[in-house]
This record gives structure tokens, C-alpha cells and sequence, in this order.
């Protein structure tokens, strides 16, 4: 008897839930904007946390904003706003490598003199970088929500949209880091275009975010470097190659800038991180290959980078020493090396060539090799290299004649 009470006491608990959801109806939130913004309400209804009922604008929000007069008291929401419903996740990304996008594109140098627009106004490399975590000022000049929402576009906020390899490409393609069309035109991406996502080929997500682990981290990092280097000659490229970073000094002593690559996490600073990645990453290939032939494939494409590296090391310091013979004079306060974090707003000819050589065309022969596209790796990546070392030596050789004929 009492066992029956319980239960139909239960059963009439649901009722009356239910039905005061449905008496309910829409919030004020709905109902406003569904004049509006109309396309926004659509989204947000047609995703899950909208069909849940469980979830209103003012979840995410807040409820300071209730009409047309307030509208500068909204709250945009941050990944610490995703984080009461997502712990797991935003863990995970918060540890890897796209949370400190906007850390490591602020660190750049020449990044203060850049238009407001093109960094806070998104236009430029701030509407990539979004994704990443930002401090209370970056917030405060320009307020464009979580970046959670890079992958899950708001305010549908699709895990299905967010698992397709398309949802990577606005950002990871182009001058930089062209791995969209490395990818789409690799076997992988073919075999994906071709039949669909069936699950046979590997996507971005398989090998950068495996069973929706947000903590997106490779190996080599953004710029392919590692410390320390076994290999003695390739190391030997690798601390040019950091002088012209400015991570070193010409003298090769850490400079400030290391603690802004660690921040960044642009860079492998340990042998067992490095490794760990390595691990991983082999884990994933060996689910359709033998764990062999993905070891000795991505060992294939770590000599890439030391073929490159070399071809750098030798152009960085053929511009070193025009800085050494006082050709190419330091900015004021700067060291009489070549900086190629400065980029297109370096001042001189040859040097544009020495940044369009490591930011372009290296990065492209060592991303192509780990993207399984050997045409990036051979015509866009080390052919441009030789190219851009000839340019240079001929550049280089022009200028000292001119200044010897100055003297």
C-alpha cells in the first residue's frame, strides 16, 4: 500500500513538472528576440541545451539585460561560463595548446603597433586567436564571448558540427599553416571527400582530438622546436634558429622571450613532454597502421625539419652578418641580430625574405610532411627554401658591395 502511494505519489511529481514546463511556455529572452535576432532564437532552439529546457539565455548571459534600453548590461559569457556544465572538457583544454592561442599571439613584438581593429576587431589574427584563454583587459577592449565557441558556433553550439574537419578550416589554413589544404588534398583527405564521413579516413579531429579529448597538443609545436637535441649538428641549426627568434641572444644566452614561448606553448621544452605527445600520436596512427610503419613515417617527417632547419640556419646567418659588418644598423634598443617574430614589419628587403622563409615556406615543408602531402612539402615548402637562400646570398652580396663602395 505504502509502496503504491510512493509510486503514484512519483508518477504525479512528473505530471506537474511537466506541465508547469509546458504552462511555462517561453522566456522573455525567446519571445523578445524572436523578432530580433530570429536566425540566433533558431539556432539556440534547434541545439541541445535549447531543446533541454533546461537552459535559457540568462543561463549564459545573465539577466541585467531586459529590453531594448539596457542592452550594454549583457554578460558575455567566457570558458569559465562553459565550465559549470563542461568540467571535463574545459579541463582539457585549458592544459593544451589552443587556450594559450591569445598569450602567444600577444607575446609577438611588433603586435602593439598592429590597428585595433585587425587584433580586437577580429579582422586579422585576433579573430583566430579568440580561441584562446584571455586576461581581463583583453576582455574589457573587446567583449566577443567564449572562446569555446571557435568550434562550437554559437548558439547552436553543435558537438556534430564541431567534430567535422571542417570546422578547423577558417583557421588552419592559408600563409601560415596551410594543414587544411595539406589534409584535404593528403590520401586522407581524399579518401574523406570521396566516401564521406565514414570513420575511414582520419580527420583532424582522429588524430588532434582522439575520444574528444580537448587537450589539442602535438609534438613539435607551432614552430617545430624541441630542446634538448640528441643530434649534435641538428642542435647546432636549432640555437641559429632560436637567436633569430630572440629566444636566445646573439651570444646565445636565454633571453625573456623563453618565458613567453613556454607560455605559449610553442615550443617542446623537455624530452619527456616532447615524447609524450610522440605516444600519443603513435596510438592513434597504429588504430589503421602497424605501429612500425607510423614510427617510421612520422621519424621521415622529423628529418624534414632538420633539412629545413638547415637551410635556415644558413640564410639567418648570412642576414647575422650583415647586422655584425654594420650594413643593416639595429633598431634602438634592439640586439644587431635578425628577429623573426617581427615578421612583414621587419625594415629591410632581405629580411621580409628571411621571415617569409621561416613562417611560409618552413613551416609549410615540415606541416606537409606530418600531413602526409608531399607536393606541400616538396614545391611549397623546400623548393621555395632553396629559392629564398639563393635570394638571400645574392641580396646579402649586393649589400656589402654597395656599403664597400660607400667607404
Amino acid at each position: 500500500m505504502i509502496h503504491g502511494l510512493k509510486k503514484l505519489g512519483g508518477a504525479l511529481a512528473l505530471v506537474l513538472m511537466l506541465a508547469g514546463a509546458a504552462f511555462a511556455g517561453k522566456s522573455n529572452c525567446i519571445t523578445c528576440h524572436e523578432k530580433v535576432t530570429p536566425n540566433i532564437v533558431k539556432d539556440f532552439l534547434s541545439g541541445e541545451m535549447g531543446k533541454s529546457g533546461g537552459v535559457d539565455c540568462s543561463s549564459c548571459h545573465g539577466t541585467a539585460h531586459q529590453s531594448a534600453k539596457d542592452v550594454a548590461k549583457v554578460s558575455m559569457p567566457t570558458e569559465k561560463t562553459c565550465k559549470e556544465c563542461h568540467t571535463k572538457q574545459h579541463d582539457q583544454y585549458a592544459s593544451g595548446k589552443h587556450a594559450a592561442a591569445w598569450v602567444a599571439m600577444d607575446a609577438m613584438p611588433t603586435n602593439k603597433i598592429q590597428p585595433h581593429a585587425y587584433i580586437q576587431g577580429m579582422k586579422g589574427c585576433g579573430g583566430c586567436h579568440k580561441v584562446g584563454i584571455r586576461d581581463e583587459k583583453s576582455r574589457a577592449d573587446g567583449q566577443y564571448g567564449s572562446p569555446c565557441n571557435s568550434c562550437h558556433t554559437r548558439h547552436k553550439f553543435s558537438k556534430a558540427e564541431a567534430k567535422k574537419p571542417e570546422a578547423c578550416r577558417t583557421c588552419h589554413m592559408g600563409f601560415d599553416h596551410p594543414q587544411w589544404e595539406m589534409w584535404s588534398n593528403s590520401k586522407h583527405g581524399s579518401i574523406y571527400q570521396m566516401e564521406g564521413d565514414t570513420g575511414r579516413a582520419p580527420t583532424c579531429q582522429t588524430c588532434h582530438m582522439g575520444d574528444g579529448d580537448h587537450n589539442v597538443m602535438t609534438s613539435w609545436g607551432f614552430l617545430a622546436l624541441r630542446l634538448p637535441e640528441e643530434d649534435a649538428e641538428w642542435m647546432g641549426y636549432r640555437v641559429t634558429i632560436l637567436k633569430g627568434l630572440g629566444v636566445l641572444d646573439p651570444a646565445g644566452k636565454p633571453t625573456g622571450r623563453l618565458e613567453l614561448v613556454k607560455a605559449g606553448k610553442v615550443a617542446r621544452l623537455t624530452k619527456e613532454e616532447w615524447q609524450a605527445s610522440r605516444d600519443k600520436m603513435v596510438g592513434i596512427c597504429s588504430k589503421c597502421h602497424s605501429a612500425t610503419y607510423a614510427k617510421t613515417q612520422l621519424g621521415n617527417a622529423d628529418q624534414m625539419i632538420k633539412e629545413a632547419d638547415k637551410l635556415m640556419a644558413e640564410a639567418i646567418t648570412i642576414v647575422a652578418g650583415l647586422y655584425e659588418k654594420g650594413i643593416i644598423k639595429p633598431q634602438k634598443g634592439q640586439p644587431a641580430y635578425p628577429d623573426l617574430l617581427t615578421f612583414y614589419d621587419t625594415r629591410t628587403p632581405i629580411e621580409q625574405t628571411l621571415y617569409v622563409m621561416f613562417l611560409e615556406h618552413r613551416m609549410r615543408a615540415f606541416q606537409g610532411a606530418f600531413h602526409m602531402n608531399p607536393d606541400y612539402v616538396t614545391w611549397y615548402g623546400l623548393a621555395e627554401l632553396q629559392k629564398d637562400l639563393v635570394d638571400i646570398k645574392a641580396d646579402a652580396a649586393a649589400m656589402t658591395r654597395e656599403a664597400e663602395h660607400k667607404k
